[in-house]
């Protein structure tokens, strides 16, 4: 039997009171600790401004509270990492902002959960910095991601080597033909937008779950597209626009 790629992690969250019983994540500390950009108050003023802005799952609030965005992008750029903004990573790509992070995953926790009250096996198409996969794997129970610029595939590695995610697992391939060794998912998600949507992916979701990515429509817009797969259906929503770095096949 082929082994599943492994990546020896674990996220040390902070300690607090317990969180719901179906959520497995430890509460934000009610006091903000540390100082500058490790201070938990830059991450809560984050979380507080993404609450303003709709977003309203718990457990999205609380892993994008939890995953440092500042230790995912460029030391020049780190004093605008709590901003909501995109940054650029390199090589011609960008780390999504954190309105367009959560978002997308509150859209996708509408799908299957797991027993444990998780989002279940998600696989993200682009890996990038790695930042997306980190606050995946506190909502899911097992992430894959998959990135074709090997580049990225290597700095996402070292992003994520000091957290020890051991439910995040980091793919070096095409992002277009998804993984099938880790199908069926309940979810998938994607930071970069096509014409079509790959068929892979469709053939890749179990029956009650959601893919969530950008598409190029007729007139050239590109919006959130949120497609649910039944056992005798696809339904498609289109959503905002949104602006993604071109979905492309092959590695680099």
């Amino acid at each position: 039997m082929t082994r599943r790629p492994s990546f020896p992690a674990r996220l040390d969250l902070p300690a607090a009171s317990p969180a719901p019983k179906s959520a497995k994540l430890s509460a934000m500390p009610a006091t903000p600790t540390g100082l500058g950009l490790d201070s938990q108050a830059v991450r809560a003023r984050m979380v507080r401004k993404l609450q303003a802005e709709g977003i309203s799952d718990p457990h999205v609030l609380q892993a994008m509270g939890t995953v440092e965005r500042h230790r995912f992008v460029d030391s020049a750029l780190v004093n605008q990492a709590y901003e909501d903004t995109s940054l650029p990573i390199g090589l011609g790509q960008t780390i999504s902002k954190p309105s367009v992070v959560s978002r997308m995953i509150e859209l996708l926790l509408g799908g299957v959960r797991a027993p444990s009250g998780k989002l279940g096996r998600v696989l993200e198409i682009g890996t990038g910095c790695g930042y997306q996969a980190a606050v995946l794997g506190c909502v899911a129970s097992e992430v894959y991601s998959i990135e074709r610029l090997r580049g990225l595939h290597d700095k996402a590695r070292d992003n994520l080597r000091p957290m020890r995610l051991s439910n995040v697992h980091l793919l070096f391939g095409d992002g277009m033909i998804g993984y099938a060794k880790g199908a069926p998912y309940a979810g998938i998600i994607a930071a970069a937008g096509g014409d079509a949507m790959p068929q892979a992916w469709i053939d890749q979701l179990a029956v009650g779950g959601r893919i969530v990515a950008p598409m190029v429509r007729g007139d050239g817009r590109q919006v959130l597209v949120l497609v649910e797969k039944t056992a005798t259906e696809l339904k498609q929503s289109v959503l905002e626009s949104v602006h993604f770095v071109p979905l492309k096949s092959g590695i680099a």
